[in-house]
């Protein structure tokens, strides 16, 4: 689903605040550092608690190889400025063929200052501009009412509410499910340019943009 452009480890977006790009081996020790805290694993699906030895070198590992396959887009997040361990990770992966499903995780010094929200945002502009996906979805735990919010904010709207299945969490239990279908995303702004990449093969003339019908087009 996703294009070659975000197949190559060079490749990365930018905001106001945040590096987003491909998991590095190097970030191991950063991300298991929160992915190992009860209270990050216990609002995730796929973080298990305890959390493993070298298991934040297995999930690079994974991570890298479906980005490259062009099956999902894992991104590890990191400030723009000042000190640049990874604070969090954000993943878009893709749910057949016109659908994605998004998850993230912060690190808890990062909470309450609007991470979350930020780099979840630039990666629905990115999926919305480079695939044809036609929705993106989202589950949060019943219980996490702070990524309820980021997700309400984010334009998603809530679907119901049941029992699903979470792997690391070893069995069913409660969530919320959201969805944000793309012609709510381009109401929410009349043109959405492709998300900064900083300095990558694209020269600024070729990067393609995407029109109020969602279609994508060269400048």
């Amino acid at each position: 689903m996703f294009p070659d452009l975000t197949c190559d480890d060079v490749f990365r977006l930018e905001t106001k605040r945040l590096w987003l790009r491909w998991p590095r081996a190097s970030d191991a020790p950063a991300i298991a550092a929160f992915a190992a805290l009860p209270q990050v694993a216990q609002m995730t699906a796929n973080l298990p608690h305890p959390y493993p030895p070298r298991e934040a070198d297995r999930f690079i590992f994974k991570a890298r190889a479906e980005n490259s396959g062009g099956h999902a887009l894992h991104l590890a997040i990191t400030r723009k400025s000042g000190p640049r361990p990874v604070l969090g990770l954000v993943s878009a992966a893709a749910n057949g063929e016109i659908e994605v499903e998004i998850g993230y995780a912060t690190a808890p010094e990062a909470w309450g200052k609007g991470f979350a929200t930020e780099a979840v945002r630039m990666v629905i502009d990115t999926v919305f501009a480079l695939t044809q996906a036609a929705r993106i979805t989202a589950n949060s735990r019943s219980h996490n009412p702070a990524s309820r919010r980021v997700l309400e904010k984010l334009g998603f709207a809530y679907v119901d509410s049941g029992l699903d299945f979470l792997p690391a969490r070893g069995g069913l239990h409660p969530c919320d499910r959201f969805r944000l279908e793309r012609a709510d995303w381009r109401h929410d702004a009349e043109v959405r340019r492709l998300p900064p990449m900083a300095h990558q093969r694209l020269g600024i003339a070729d990067v393609p943009i995407a029109d109020p019908a969602g279609e994508l087009h060269e400048c």
